[in-house]
């Protein structure tokens, strides 16, 4: 073949749209039952298992496939991704929440999806009038939408943070959102708030909440590893994190955690341990002299 050497003038002169379509045989089946699906005022938990249709092992394959299609409608009705949906019904059932525990715990297994609302939420959206606008509104929800959910719950966690942050060292004493200098003085990383100032930190904290736009485990890792390695030793490092879909990401969680353990991170922190954060803000004060 022969040699080329090519300019990013000439492939971007050459991009064209790549056509794709949807529907996948998993959406296919979902679509099927939304078409059988009867218009009730009322359902009940006859409804959920038909919807479902767990059937026996002896029918497997099949089986399966009906109960994840069952299951996707059943998100589909409570408005939650499946990371979402997963965390909820594990919280409710422990360990197992797929075909096998719905066949071994029927009762506990529906009675959880109908602790979770599942019912009423059917009849609602069911009987709910439809009209253009709705069709319209809906796939911006799935668009932009789902972008600005992940971005505000970045956001309002880090509200949570900066709270604390201005109520132990002052609204001036920090850096926000920013580009820190490393331990060369020389080179930058991002961190979400650098106290005194990002000239100089005596403290970094990295806010990433679980499903954020561009708060994807892998790069949640990144982050934190950029910082750990740009970062002087006595810098202290604090994380705050929040989310049950983190239950459905241990083993990068476990990370985070190795990084802790080994004291590259000094503490991880959630919502829950705002009151263990600010005491520790306040003794890191102390000991920095700020």
């Amino acid at each position: 073949m022969k040699r080329y050497r090519q300019t990013i003038d000439e492939i971007l002169g050459q991009l064209s749209a790549v056509d794709t379509g949807w529907r996948d045989a998993h959406a296919e089946d979902v679509i099927k039952l939304l078409e059988k699906l009867p218009k009730k005022k009322i359902y009940a938990r006859k409804d959920l298992i038909i919807l479902l249709q767990p059937g026996n092992p002896s029918t497997d394959n099949q089986s399966k496939q009906n109960f994840e299609a069952g299951l996707t409608m059943v998100r589909l009705f409570l408005d939650l991704s499946k990371d979402e949906f997963t965390a909820e019904l594990r919280d409710r059932l422990g360990k197992g929440h797929g075909i096998t525990r719905a066949r071994a715990e029927p009762e506990k297994y529906y009675g959880a999806l109908e602790d979770m609302g599942i019912l009423a939420r059917m009849a609602e959206e069911v009987n709910r009038p439809v009209i253009w606008s709705d069709l319209l509104i809906e796939r911006l929800k799935g668009g932009r939408g789902s972008a600005i959910k992940g971005q505000r719950r970045g956001r309002n966690l880090e509200d949570f943070v900066e709270h604390l942050v201005t109520k132990v060292f002052g609204e001036d004493s920090y850096d926000a959102r920013c580009q820190f200098v490393g331990e060369t003085g020389t080179s930058t990383e991002k961190a979400d708030f650098a106290i005194p100032s990002k000239n100089d930190p005596s403290i970094l904290i990295e806010v990433k909440a679980y499903g954020a736009t561009g708060s994807k485990q892998t790069d949640v890792l990144g982050d934190i590893s950029r910082i750990v390695n740009e970062k002087r030793n006595d810098t202290y490092f604090l994380l705050v994190t929040d989310g049950i879909t983190w239950r459905e990401r241990t083993s990068d969680l476990g990370k985070l955690i190795a990084l802790q353990n080994r004291g590259k991170i000094a503490r991880i922190y959630t919502q829950s341990m705002a009151e263990k954060l600010e005491t520790d803000l306040r003794q890191i004060k102390k000991e920095c002299g700020l």
